[in-house]
Order: structure tokens, then sequence, then C-alpha cells
């Protein structure tokens, strides 16, 4: 990462995009406070990120990795239960509040129907619902997700998107690092990377921030409205020259 400088607004949703290679999954494990900054600080509220005890920023931010490594031999509700660790002491058994937490979360990404069943029994798309379901039952007031719709299908990639919308509508912060334009363009705002820098942060539906999606991509999407929607469609030719 170079000279990187990003306000995070509260209670919005900010989606981190970019190509291969542009440092999407290290802004956001730098912001998690997995990867230490180099130079300069990460701040949570005002507060230096280091300066957080590591229980109280647990309760604070939840995380959804890529390929997130959970025991297949845990049942789905065992996996949720572990969003709540931060908020049980040590060698605690989880309390009603926390499995009324899991529940919530299962039921949220439509996976209360399995929670007897062993993680390792569960397809690719019904395992992420349920790693999704342990970071909500967390309820931190921040949600940092990396490639969340990995292995989801159209309709519940639709589901998710419902979720975060309501999520955000109760005063949650959510960052998602996310490839799939058209869906990151559903964000209030949009982080665009490039290189390892921050070439630009705006409004989703700033013609300033399509301009900037399309030029990192080298111009080979272009951003239109369709239905009211602003879509990123593949450009199937090359663009038209700019007037001299």
């Amino acid at each position: 990462m170079h000279g990187i400088s990003l306000g995070v607004r509260a209670g919005r949703w900010t989606s981190i995009v970019g190509p291969n290679g542009a440092g999407k999954s290290t802004l956001l494990k730098v912001l998690a406070g997995l990867l230490a900054a180099q130079s300069g600080q990460v701040t949570l509220a005002g507060r230096s990120l280091p300066d957080w005890p590591a229980r109280e920023r647990a309760r604070q931010m939840a995380w959804l990795g890529q390929n997130e490594a959970a025991a297949d031999d845990l049942t789905v509700l065992d996996v949720a239960l572990l969003g709540r660790l931060p908020h049980q002491g040590w060698l605690q058994p989880p309390s009603p509040a926390d499995h009324a937490a899991a529940e919530t979360a299962l039921r949220q990404t439509q996976a209360w129907a399995w929670r007897e069943r062993p993680l390792g029994q569960l397809s690719g798309g019904e395992r992420q619902r349920v790693l999704l379901a342990r970071a909500l039952a967390v309820n931190a007031p921040v949600l940092l997700m990396d490639e969340p719709l990995a292995n989801l299908d159209p309709p519940h990639q639709a589901d998710w998107l419902l979720l975060v919308r309501s999520l955000v509508a109760q005063g949650c912060t959510v960052v998602s690092v996310l490839h799939e334009l058209s869906m990151a363009l559903h964000a209030d705002d949009v982080a665009v990377l490039a290189g390892g820098r921050l070439q630009h942060h705006g409004a989703a539906h700033d013609p300033a921030t399509h301009r900037a999606l399309e030029a990192v991509f080298d111009h080979r999407v272009v951003i239109r409205q369709v239905e009211h929607q602003w879509l990123a469609l593949p450009r199937l030719h090359a663009p038209e020259p700019l007037p001299a």
C-alpha cells in the first residue's frame, strides 16, 4: 500500500473495489488490525486501533475473510456460537442471550434449518452463509467482509444485499471487498484501488466514481443505469477515441 488516506463513514456501507492485486484484501486486513500498518495509523471511533483491548475490539468489529477456516466436525450452530466468544468470560458456556444471537444470525442467512449438521457436510455456498452468520452473531457495530459473495448463487447474493442494507439502516457500518462491481455499486460509498494506491473514494452514484472504475479496469467495463440500478457491463469492443 502507498499513501492510503481513507475515512470510512459510520452508519454507511463502503465497498472496496479494484483489479486483481490492487491491495483490496490487504487494506481490509489493516483496517481490521489483522495486519499492522508499516507507517501512519488506523483509528476506530477516534481511538488508535492498537489501543483497543483485544476483547473490546472484537466486540466492536466483526470479520468475514476469504476462505475462512473452521473445523468440519463442528455443527452449524456451534460455528455461529463462535461469534459470541468476545461476549463470554473465560471458559464460560454460551448463555441464553448467546444462543438467541446465534439463532437470529442463522435465520438471517437462511441457515437455521441446518443447525445440527456438521460444517463438512455443506456445500461451498451453504458454508459461506454459516460463516457469515458467525460474523453477524457478534452483533458488532462494524462489519468487515472480504469477498462475502464467494460461492453464493444469484438469489443468495440478492439476499446478502438486502441483509447489508438492513444492517446499515439499523446503524451498522459495513466495509466489503467485492469483485462483483454491480453489487458494489449498491453501496453508499466506493473506494477504488489500483497498484496499492487509492485512486478514488466517493459516492456510488457519483459519475466521478464511475469514471474511476472504468479507468482502473482499462475501460473493459462500462457503467450504465438499467431499471434504476447502476450496473458494470463488459465492454466487448475497444472504446472510441476521445475527440481531439
